[in-house]
């Protein structure tokens, strides 16, 4: 029945718990038995409670029996995993994880470590957080590794290097952009999954690839996490399982990015970005798509040459000048996952680089192609998007443990 009574215990379940309060970590000791409730398969008829860590109940900042908003627990990042629906999120996220690795383990992939320091600059941004010695011995030194040194923005160019050993590849880690935004969308650091397929030349390929790891994770994480995923869908995002299950139900349709500049231009909203043939899409736009082909998932194909980085391979067709890339856009968020065909032919690579100034940079990456290249292609999934997309959650700061943003206060 446990240790004897301290100033801690409450042994008699019918007396007084004057220290036995919301939010109070317990141990209990007692019968488990079968519930008599619906909603609840078994219940613990308890002989003796202990209270091992007290809380005061006032100046806690969650109540009880009060439904808190994801906003309001935000400001709790210390403390909100303590929640119904962020203890839920965590499972969920916990789930997911797994999922996507199954996924990947059962179809061929070989996961790789990809390194979170790194000279390269994949997206070509410029968004990145420079890393630097805080030693003052080498404070007088140029840089720490001899060139400068990033925390990564993406595994994908390290995955090109192990698709010359392998013939499909993943990553699943952090990644990390300095970008100055405070949005619903964005955050410094948050989770890519990517992957490399070799011996391809078809975006057929990899779109397979994105649908099928969508569908498995999404089917894994809805028969794990039942209860967890119905407290979102139920009291967080009313209404939203529809959405998950049509998702599920129907094949991801495929356009081309003329076919969806020619769809926004059709159409009668207001937007507040141009949609002439060459922008980029901007959130507004890709939402529009996404509600124009049936609010499920599809894939956009074949956008602009320029709008692309350096790798994605050139489609070589006039007079609309593009590359084969594909990016998967979905409900409620937008651009899902990115990807291309990688640029195999070497004279046209080399050729790219020089106009961009980056061909001593990448003069490995061209090495690749010197020296028993194959053709490939590959795509980032951006996993706290994912999560965003099957629960609902309208805000990227509510589905990760500690969101990093700019202006945010670290713990």
């Amino acid at each position: 029945m446990g240790a004897p009574c301290s100033r801690y215990d409450c042994c008699h379940f019918g007396a007084e718990y004057p220290l036995l309060t919301f939010g109070s970590a317990v141990e209990i000791t007692g019968i488990l038995k079968k519930s008599p409730h619906e909603k609840q398969p078994v219940e613990l008829e308890a002989n003796q409670i202990r209270v091992v860590g007290e809380c005061n109940p006032v100046d806690f900042p969650f109540k009880v029996k009060k439904r808190h908003s994801l906003e309001y627990l935000r400001q709790f990042p210390h403390l909100r995993c303590r929640t119904n629906s962020f203890s839920s999120l965590l499972r969920i996220r916990s789930e997911a994880t797994a999922a996507i690795h199954s996924y990947f383990k059962s179809n061929g992939f070989v996961q790789i470590h990809t390194p979170t320091i790194t000279s390269n600059d994949c997206e070509g941004a410029g968004e990145l957080f420079q890393v630097e010695s805080s030693n003052p011995l080498h404070a007088e030194e140029d840089n720490f590794f001899s060139v400068p040194a990033f925390l990564t923005v993406s595994g994908q160019l390290h995955l090109e290097v192990m698709s010359g050993a392998f013939s499909r590849v993943y990553t699943f880690g952090p990644t990390f952009r300095a970008e100055n935004s405070q949005s619903r969308r964005h955050l410094a650091e948050f989770y890519m999954v990517e992957a490399e397929v070799s011996f391809t030349q078809s975006l057929e390929d990899l779109t397979k690839v994105m649908e099928d790891m969508f569908r498995s994770a999404t089917e894994h994480v809805l028969a794990q996490c039942a209860d967890d995923v119905d407290l979102f869908h139920k009291h967080v995002t009313p209404g939203h399982r529809e959405t998950v299950d049509a998702m599920l139900k129907n094949r991801f349709p495929v356009i081309s990015y003329t076919e969806a500049i020619d769809i926004l231009q059709r159409s009668s909203e207001a937007f507040l970005f141009p949609t002439e043939w060459g922008c980029d899409l901007q959130t507004e736009h890709e939402k529009y798509l996404v509600k124009h082909c049936g609010n499920i998932p599809v894939f956009v194909t074949d956008y602009p040459y320029a709008l692309k980085p350096f790798y994605a391979r050139d489609n070589q067709d006039r007079p609309n000048h593009t590359a084969a890339a594909v990016d998967l856009l979905v409900p409620g968020v937008g651009e899902l996952c990115g990807g291309s065909l990688r640029e195999e032919r070497l004279h046209l690579l080399q050729s790219r680089l020089e106009q961009v100034g980056l061909e001593d940079i990448y003069s490995w990456y061209l090495d690749l192609r010197r020296f028993g290249s194959v053709p490939h292609g590959g795509f980032g999934l951006g996993f706290e998007r994912y999560l965003q997309c099957i629960l609902g959650v309208d805000n990227i700061k509510d589905v990760i443990p500690f969101p990093r943003f700019s202006r945010s206060c670290l713990l």
